[in-house]
């Protein structure tokens, strides 16, 4: 048995050293066939022969073995194999890392060998991912703590160059648009910014120009510059409606615009240099050559043919590089109105020639260019002496030598005083007392276009009647300012003239102002308080006014102080009219005089209805006849008239025009005061009436030498109102201010808008409103002279304040005695609101 067990083992035994050996050569079969290396020393075929050299016997032995470890063997094999593989993989791979990295780094090294920034946005996302040397464009310190601000264009460029980089940045990130921006920099760095879409990614290069690249982009911009101010200039010449042409050196047309195609009757502008058509005629254009060849400006007025008109123009040539231009430009008008000064000048000459007055013209080198006979006459010159053009200092030295010209301790003082007129703006008048007793007054009125033009007249016979009158006018003032009786004498314009202190004293009037002249009608306003019956005072105004059947008149007139008076009106020769009163009451009874008061009293509002239809109805339709037929007189078609008569009848149209004013304004503030002015109400626009105000004192303005200055915003805009009425109130302000003005003062207008109201502020630098006067300056009639050059009727501040109340709004008044005065008129915006809010 035990011999049986010991051949088993000895079986087993060879089996599996067998087996292992079969093991062998199959690994080194199956080595061979995969990985060559890990053969060793046994080749293939070795390992195959190996293999089959087993005997049959050993084959089935070695199935049986093989059985067990198969699948074992066969993995082991699979994974061994697999795991080289790996292995190797991996290595490569490595290999493959670190190329790819050397070779990343040296492009990025070759990237940013300039200074550069790159921005990069990825697909979907809105930070971008920025490289390069930000401290380029901003600041180092900003550029380490936050790059991104490198993203706010406007930190770093002008305005219009950041808002172009937004745009393009914009669309190249939306719809993949590239970019190509030569750009300057706050700073004054030339940069270069592009922008591509590569990969999916908006990428945008920004680097500074310098060298070759630097001076091709300036030279870029300066080509555009150049180009844009090039059809610029092209599109103004082909605009322009002067003829304009260009010619080669040739004489050739090389260019020629729409005005001189139409000038030479071209089809188009092609045709006209085609067919090289001209402009000037033949012996026209040589001259324009031989000038041009010699280096000089062809400038001349020529007569052309256009559209088979002749007319002048104005044709100038320069010569150029390449050949020549030349424009033209119309001037018939030009010489047709300086044709028509030149008569004008002829007949004005004539005309001095005629006068009695003394004329001489000195120009701008002070050298005498007209004379007329009378001044020759007047200063007994000789002609050929004054045809000689001599200067003024030449006239003025022959006439002291003649003892011609008023003794002066400093004649030379005196000459440079009088030849001050040749830098002055404004006329003088002088009046030249001579040694051989004559008189003569001298008026300097400086030309506009330069020198100085002397006006004389001889005032020997003027100035003794003057006297003459003055001593009598002296005694009768004597006379007069000792009666008993108060005595008013009246022009026949309708105002004082004369009147004694018994007059003002009667009447309580002040005498400043019945030394202004005033109208009848404003006596008739001062004295109202005192009597106030309107037929009398009509009585007396037709009777001092009237032009025909001029008759004594007597009233008795009944005041409301009790006291009775007589009056009687005396026509006097020179068609003014004497008005005398006497004080009767103590031959009246006293409570007869009461009684009338009291009746008077109860007609006041009678009386004022009455007084405005008179105005109306009476008065107004004569002064627009007057008016009307003064105008019609100074209009030249009927006639000239002498200086005398143009003096009346400007005398008139004053006085009318005065007289119309204050009757317009009477008929205003009865209209008010009765309820029945209704306002016209529409957008006003604020700087308009502001100005349209102004225009009205203009005249004023430069008589006073007063300076209007204006204080508004000019987007102030409009407001709700009666236009018309709201002119009238700043023109009233305007005129109260400047009467009140001294000389070479301001007047200021301003206007503000707040969220409910505009207002309105005048203010003038006069002598103030005393306290006790400050409460009546907006009362009918009340007119205070204290400081004021223009004596009115007193109604003006009165139509002022009714027609800003009429607005819904007020007037305030602050002023000082010494400090001026300052008028403020609120108007409502809206004068809906305001009447809704009323209601």
């Amino acid at each position: 048995m035990s011999g049986v067990v010991a051949a088993m083992r000895r079986n087993l035994l060879s089996c599996t050293s067998l087996a292992r050996h079969g093991l062998l050569a199959l690994a080194a079969a199956l080595s061979a066939a995969s990985e060559p290396a890990f053969a060793g020393d046994l080749t293939v075929e070795q390992a195959i022969s190996v293999w089959f050299n087993f005997n049959h016997q050993e084959v089935a032995v070695l199935t049986t073995a093989l059985a067990l470890v198969g699948f074992s063997v066969v993995a082991a094999i699979l994974l061994m194999h697999t795991r080289v593989r790996a292995t190797r993989t991996e290595l490569g791979l490595r290999a493959n890392i670190a190329g790819l990295q050397d070779q990343a780094d040296r492009l990025r090294a070759l990237l940013f060998a300039e200074p550069q920034i790159l921005i990069a946005w990825a697909a979907g996302e809105n930070r971008p991912q920025i490289s390069g040397d930000t401290s380029l464009l901003i600041s180092p310190d900003a550029a380490q703590n936050s790059p991104q601000r490198i993203l706010a264009f406007g930190t770093w460029l002008p305005p219009e160059p950041a808002l172009q980089m937004d745009h393009a940045v914009d669309a190249l990130r939306e719809a993949g648009e590239g970019f190509l921006l030569n750009l300057s920099t706050s700073n004054g760095r030339a940069i270069e910014a592009m922008g591509r879409a590569i990969g999916g990614q908006a990428i945008v290069r920004i680097r500074e120009l310098g060298g070759l690249r630097r001076e091709l982009a300036e030279s870029n911009l300066r080509y555009k510059t150049l180009q844009e101010e090039t059809e610029l200039l092209r599109d103004f010449a082909a605009a322009a409606p002067w003829p304009i042409w260009a010619k080669s050196t040739e004489g050739n047309l090389r260019y020629a615009n729409t005005a001189y195609v139409r000038a030479t009757e071209g089809a188009s502008v092609a045709d006209a240099i085609q067919r090289n058509l001209e402009l000037l005629e033949t012996e026209q254009r040589s001259d324009m050559s031989r000038t041009l060849n010699g280096n000089s400006t062809f400038n001349a007025r020529l007569p052309i043919v256009v559209g088979g008109e002749r007319r002048i123009y104005d044709v100038q040539a320069v010569k150029l590089a390449g050949g020549s231009a030349g424009i033209a430009i119309d001037a018939s008008e030009a010489t047709s109105l300086r044709a028509a000064m030149d008569r004008m000048a002829e007949a004005h000459r004539r005309t001095l020639d005629q006068l009695s007055s003394g004329v001489a013209v000195f120009d701008g080198q002070r050298r005498l260019a007209f004379y007329n006979e009378s001044y020759r006459r007047l200063w007994g010159l000789d002609q050929a002496f004054l045809d000689a053009n001599p200067d003024d200092s030449s006239v003025l030295d022959r006439l002291r030598a003649a003892r011609k010209l008023p003794e002066q301790p400093d004649f030379r003082a005196w000459k440079a005083k009088l030849h001050e007129a040749y830098r002055a703006v404004e006329p003088e008048t002088y009046t030249w007392f001579l040694p051989d007793g004559r008189a003569v007054s001298v008026v300097t009125t400086p030309n506009l276009e330069g020198g100085v033009t002397y006006l004389f007249d001889n005032v020997t016979e003027s100035l003794d009647l003057a006297r003459r009158f003055d001593r009598l006018t002296r005694v009768q003032h004597e006379t007069l300012d000792n009666l008993v009786e108060a005595v008013a004498v009246f022009g026949s314009n309708g105002r004082v003239e004369l009147f004694n202190p018994a007059f003002a004293k009667m009447w309580k009037l002040s005498a400043e102002s019945l030394k202004e002249q005033p109208h009848i009608e404003t006596v008739e306003a001062w004295c109202k308080p005192l009597f106030d019956d309107l037929v009398a005072w009509r009585t007396l105004r037709e009777a001092i006014t009237a032009i025909d059947n001029r008759a004594q008149v007597a009233l008795k007139l009944e005041r409301k102080d009790g006291s009775v008076l007589d009056c009687m009106t005396m026509p006097l020769p020179d068609g003014a009219t004497m008005l005398t009163f006497q004080d009767i009451s103590d031959t009246e009874n006293v409570e007869r005089a009461l009684r009338e008061r009291n009746e008077a009293l109860e007609a006041a509002d009678q009386m004022k209805v009455d007084f405005v239809h008179h105005v109306s109805y009476e008065l107004r339709a004569p002064l627009t006849t007057i008016i009307g037929f003064a105008h019609f007189l100074s209009d030249p078609s009927t006639g000239p008239l002498t200086a005398k008569q143009a003096e009346y009848l400007d005398y008139v149209t004053k006085s009318t025009n005065a007289l119309l004013a204050l009757t317009n304004n009477i008929l205003d503030l009865a209209t008010i005061d009765a309820g029945a002015m209704k306002l016209e109400l529409g957008p006003v626009n604020i700087e308009k009436a502001i100005r349209d105000a102004a225009e009205g004192i203009q005249d004023r303005l430069a008589t006073d030498r007063i300076e209007l200055k204006v204080d508004i915003d000019p987007s102030i805009g409009v407001f709700i109102g009666d236009e018309r009425r709201v002119v009238q109130v700043l023109y009233n302000l305007l005129a109260n201010a400047v009467g009140f003005s001294p000389h070479d003062a301001a007047v200021t207008i301003s206007a503000q808008r707040s969220e409910h109201r505009v207002t309105f502020t005048v203010t003038d630098s006069g002598p103030g409103i005393p306290p006790d006067v400050k409460d009546k300056v907006f009362d009918w009639f009340e007119s205070h002279s204290n400081g004021s050059r223009h004596r009115g009727a007193g109604l003006g501040l009165s139509l002022v304040r009714s027609f800003v109340e009429l607005h819904g709004g007020k007037v305030r008044v602050d002023s000082a005695v010494g400090q001026g005065t300052a008028v403020s008129c609120d108007f409502p915006i809206d004068q809906n609101a305001h009447r809704n809010a009323a209601e």
